[in-house]
C-alpha cells in the first residue's frame, strides 16, 4: 500500500444566510486561523457523509439546525500534514438566535459593511472575502 506524504483532508463550511442577507460567520477557537472570522465548518468525520458533517459542525459552533443544499464551491488549502479540501454547503435555517460553541470563540451575523471591515482589518481566514466574491456570496447592505 501506497501513503501518501501529503493526505488530502477532507474538511466542509456552510454559508447560511438569514432573510436580511447576512453571512453567518464563526470566530475560530483553534487552529487553522485561531482568532480570525470564517464559516462555520470543520473536518469530515471517517464514515460521516458531507451532508451530516455539515450539520453537525454548524450546530456545534452557532447551535443552529440547517438544512444543506447545492455544493456552492470547493477550495484547497495547505495543512500541516497535507491539504485541506475544502467543500462549501449551501444551507437555510429557520433558525436565527445563534449560541456559540465546539471550537467556536464567537459567532455573528454579517452584512456587507461588518464583512468588508473585517476584510479590511485582516479579521478574516485567508482568501476568504476573495473566494466569496468568485461565488457571488458576499452578504447584503442592511
Amino acid at each position: 500500500m501506497i501513503v501518501s506524504k501529503n493526505p488530502v483532508i477532507r474538511c466542509i463550511g456552510a454559508l447560511v444566510f438569514d432573510p436580511r442577507g447576512r453571512l453567518l460567520l464563526v470566530k475560530r477557537a483553534n487552529e487553522p486561523g485561531r482568532g480570525q472570522w470564517s464559516l462555520p465548518g470543520g473536518r469530515v468525520e471517517q464514515g460521516e457523509g458531507d451532508h451530516s458533517a455539515v450539520r453537525r459542525e454548524v450546530f456545534e459552533e452557532t447551535g443552529l439546525d440547517v438544512t444543506v443544499g447545492d455544493l456552492v464551491g470547493r477550495i484547497e488549502r495547505p495543512a500541516p500534514r497535507g491539504t485541506y479540501e475544502i467543500l462549501d454547503y449551501s444551507c437555510r435555517s429557520t433558525e436565527w438566535e445563534i449560541s456559540p460553541g465546539d471550537d467556536a470563540a464567537d459567532a455573528m451575523w454579517a452584512d456587507g459593511a461588518t464583512f468588508a471591515t473585517l476584510d479590511r482589518n485582516g479579521a478574516l481566514t485567508e482568501g476568504l472575502a476573495e473566494v466569496l466574491a468568485s461565488w457571488d456570496c458576499l452578504p447584503r447592505n442592511e
